[in-house]
């Protein structure tokens, strides 16, 4: 059994991540932790002797930072060591947004000695990042110290996510995956004079800043990382025999083109259809757009408008939850639970690239599959509330597609 210390530090580390430090009362602590409030006394004066004992403990932060840089796809460019690592530090500060809120808000209200401490340990877990930086076989290098580095994109980081949690409307970045790409483009700049890089791979510091702008367009094309009808049909597949939910929820990514962030704050009474259609409305504070949802997906079809993953997932909910998807306690499925899902749905597939696919490969998915079907710009730009510029390379991207098929279908025929 766990010694009365380690249960009370457990029960304040649980307590201050779901609820903060400053709702948070010595009561609530000893409470969960089965003993009586004067031991919390005894041990630790108060709950900010609590805060100090949780800040003291290094290997929490060390194992913190070990955690992240595992979770890595192993590492090919620069990019993507960045985007990863910057990723996965937004998943995991999303599990605990009350303590990230309070931290920051309240930590003027600490004593000395535990700002000193928490102030230690972001320094410790800076130099596990950097250790880890520093041994990416000359992927990724820099004219400064790696721990400074890893403290910088820390430092963004952690400013997105309080943006995020604490603000509506800021407008900054249409989504995470913006701010991940702008972060990753920051960092990977390389000026015209190729003297002052902040980060640069070794297959990109030859290359000369006077690239014309098709090659500029062939580089923001490879970026797209459609995935092949095969491997969307893989993932359906395995999404199906997870259960009704999943497959309702891997069929609306590949079925409309939502984004991750939009589909978690769908309810049920936001689609309608009838014979001739099916309808997802999305409400947001910047704007209310609709979208269809497809019968047909990457050429196979998966039932009809008013008989569906979707719709018989809607039909076998005996709840009382208004969210369309929801979690294993009954309440409304967050980005991060979404994430697990499709991480179990993509088990053992690898895209042509041979990495596992991404949620976020979803989307531009869809939109190519739309634009090589006909639908115009303009009305793409319409039902994914993105500007026609956005959209251009994945334009070019279908125009690639259609032209390999095209010419595979010529070559199926005698000259």
């Amino acid at each position: 059994m766990s010694s009365t210390r380690q249960r009370l530090m457990q029960a304040a580390l649980e307590l201050f991540t779901t609820q903060g430090v400053t709702n948070t009362t010595t009561r609530q602590i000893a409470e969960l932790a089965e003993v009586n409030e004067v031991t919390l006394f005894r041990q630790f004066g108060n709950k900010h002797g609590l805060l100090l004992a949780l800040f003291e403990e290094s290997d929490r932060f060390t194992n913190l930072a070990e955690s992240l840089v595992e979770e890595i796809n192993p590492p090919h460019d620069a990019s993507q060591i960045l985007k990863d690592y910057a990723s996965n530090t937004l998943l995991t500060l999303e599990r605990v947004p009350e303590f990230i809120r309070s931290v920051v808000g309240e930590a003027s209200q600490y004593p000395l000695e535990s700002r000193r401490a928490l102030g230690l340990g972001l320094k410790e877990m800076n130099r596990k990042v950097g250790e880890y930086f520093a041994s990416t076989e000359g992927l990724l290098t820099t004219n400064l110290p790696v721990e400074k580095l890893s403290a910088l994109i820390n430092t963004m980081t952690l400013g997105y996510a309080i943006i995020e949690f604490t603000c509506e409307m800021h407008e900054f970045w249409q989504d995470r995956d913006e701010f991940l790409d702008s972060l990753v483009e920051l960092f990977l700049h390389q000026s015209s004079n190729d003297s002052v890089d902040l980060v640069r791979t070794s297959q990109n510091s030859s290359q000369n800043s006077s690239q014309d702008s098709s090659q500029n367009l062939e580089g923001m094309t490879r970026g797209i990382l459609d995935l092949p009808g095969n491997l969307v049909h893989q993932i359906l597949q395995q999404a199906k025999k997870k259960g009704l939910q999943d497959f309702a929820l891997a069929y609306l990514l590949f079925a409309t083109g939502i984004s991750p962030s939009e589909v978690i704050t769908l309810q049920k009474t936001h689609q309608f259809s009838d014979a001739q259609t099916y309808i997802i409305q999305i409400t947001s504070p910047k704007i209310t757009r609709q979208v269809p949802v497809n019968q047909w997906v990457m050429g196979q079809r998966y039932g009809s408008y008013t008989n569906n993953p979707l719709t018989k997932w809607l039909k076998s909910r005996k709840d009382n939850q208004t969210a369309m998807f929801i979690n294993d306690a009954g309440l409304s499925m967050s980005e991060l639970e979404m994430e697990e899902c499709w991480q179990k749905w993509t088990e053992g597939l690898l895209t042509p690239e041979g990495k596992q696919p991404k949620i976020s490969q979803a989307q531009p998915t869809w939109c190519v599959e739309m634009l090589m079907r006909g639908m115009s710009l303009e009305n793409l730009s319409i039902l994914t509330g993105s500007a026609i510029a956005q959209l251009q390379p994945l334009a070019h991207r279908a125009k690639e597609k259609a032209a390999i098929e095209q010419a595979t279908r010529l070559d199926q025929k005698p000259g």
